[in-house]
């Protein structure tokens, strides 16, 4: 009897599992676009030839998706030329076998569904793919490969799945690329401000940068006391205020204005950050914040201001000394958890590399540190505002104002960078050269120091897609608080 039960389960066990798929599902939609040419832009949005499980069936997509946007007539005629004609499906030449899809065509109304099914069953199989691919590589385990790295390749390779059902990379046709050109252009006409890019809040910077672009590696740099974090918390702070959610198609969420940000912080706490914002909005001084010096009206605007912030879509990593890898790891779970639209690192230099080799040599580590941070911004599709350090070769100079030169320990910062901004205050420098109160040498400087005195500049040293130049800003020191300068054609009517 077991004998028999034995030889029964081995008869009815197929030798291999086949891929996840369905033919008829392929055949179905197929025919229904060779019927009515219409049906392809029910799908042509999100179903690409690649997710099609047989080969033929892939070949006859990609000419029917080619003739139908020429705007010429596709069926079984006119693209049986365009497919090898010697080719037997089983008993049939290719050309019955479209005329045999056309004869047995569901109507176009149900070509979104059987659209969706090939698309799941595509996503399935890649998902197989990247599964087999861990279990290989954790058996051969490599050297040089521990297992986190393990961890956040198969992290990376999920989340590119998750985002866009494709995991390959590869060729993108030019005709794919002019299509987003022009949509990016049509979303900065909608926009307010009509920016290509993210709004810094900033309207001088803006107008230089077109606002921060999706895919830019942004590099903010400066000496010690120049206000770097303050530029970069501001800037962060305006972007999240503004967020206006947009519900896309699908269901899901795109910021219409502003957006979410991600701030690794590797120098300040979270508490520390907030209270820069919090100074800033209330125009109450930081140090009396930290040290209770406030009035019962203060602390009333404390609270206001606060429970205005909870709904800022502001997420704080505080994480010190963090991995290039593990910062990619925790922006890929941000944007897959609660979106993620703009990300700012303070600072470089803090950072570390992932691998044994860059840890040895500084210049290596930081190389490998913009390079991924670049990767990164491509990989997500969204700005990174990086801060860094400038060598003290600046302080031996007569004109204090930093240049590329300046950028600390590697040439890669300058190489990688998309935009590259410097932040300088004259103020800082003139105020410790102040005279003794009396002397002729006095006025000079006071009526210098009054010019500069509350103004900063930040010069964009380096720029991709736009012109170099210097933005003059307002700095209030006792707020930490960039703003711009009122325009001379802005001003209230002077009476002499």
């Amino acid at each position: 009897m077991a004998e028999a039960v034995r030889k029964l389960a081995a008869a009815e066990t197929p030798l291999y599992r086949e891929a996840p798929n369905n033919i008829e599902a392929e055949q179905a939609l197929l025919g229904a676009i060779l019927v009515n040419n219409d049906a392809f832009y029910r799908v042509s949005d999100f179903l690409k030839a690649s997710h099609f499980y047989e080969p033929l069936h892939r070949k006859i997509y990609e000419v029917l998706a080619e003739l139908i946007r020429m705007g010429k007539m596709a069926n079984p005629v006119t693209i049986k030329t365009f497919l090898p004609a010697d080719e037997k499906v089983g008993d049939m030449t290719v050309a019955h076998y479209l005329a045999r899809l056309a004869a047995e065509a569901v109507t176009v109304i149900n070509a979104a569904d059987y659209g969706r099914a090939i698309y799941d069953l595509a996503t399935r199989r890649a998902l197989i793919t990247v599964g087999e691919d861990m279990v290989n590589i954790a058996y051969d385990a490599p050297v040089d490969m521990s297992p986190g790295e393990q961890i956040e390749d198969a992290e990376r390779r999920l989340f590119e799945l998750a985002e866009t059902g494709r995991y390959d990379g590869g060729f993108e046709s030019f005709n794919d690329a002019v299509k987003t050109a022009v949509d990016m252009a049509n979303a900065a006409y909608m926009r307010d401000g009509h920016l290509s890019g993210i709004s810094t809040g900033l309207r001088d910077v803006d107008r230089k940068l077109g606002g921060l672009q999706s895919s830019d590696l942004i590099i903010l740099a400066g000496r010690p006391a120049m206000g770097k974090t303050s530029l970069a918390t501001n800037i962060a702070f305006n972007i999240a205020s503004a967020y206006t959610p947009a519900q896309q198609a699908d269901g899901s969420f795109k910021a219409a204005n502003g957006g979410v940000v991600g701030f690794f912080s590797l120098e300040m706490s979270s508490e520390q950050l907030a209270t820069r914002i919090i100074s800033e909005q209330t125009e109450i001084s930081s140090s009396k914040i930290r040290r209770g010096e406030i009035t019962e009206a203060d602390f009333e605007k404390l609270v206001a201001c606060s429970q205005m912030m909870q709904k800022t879509p502001l997420f704080i990593d505080q994480t010190g000394g963090i991995s290039i890898a593990q910062l990619a790891a925790r922006a890929r779970r941000l944007k897959r958890q609660r979106g993620l639209d703009v990300i700012v690192i303070d600072y470089v230099q803090l950072m570390q590399g992932s691998s044994a080799k860059s840890s040895q040599n500084r210049v290596q580590e930081i190389t490998e540190i913009t390079t991924g941070l670049k990767a990164l911004a491509k990989e997500l599709n969204v700005p990174i505002i990086a801060l860094s350090q400038l060598s003290r070769q600046v302080e031996s100079r007569d004109d204090k104002r930093p240049q590329l030169a300046d950028l600390r320990e590697s040439g890669s910062i300058e190489q990688d960078a998309d935009v590259v901004l410097f932040v300088y205050r004259d103020e800082y420098y003139m105020q410790n050269k102040q005279p003794e109160e009396g002397t002729p040498e006095y006025e000079d400087w006071r009526l210098k120091f009054e010019r500069v005195k509350g103004k900063a500049e930040l010069i964009i040293a380096k720029q991709r897609h736009g012109p170099t130049g210097t933005v003059e800003l307002a700095f209030e020191g006792q707020f930490t608080r960039f703003s711009d300068l009122a325009e001379e054609d802005r001003l209230p009517e002077r009476f002499e």
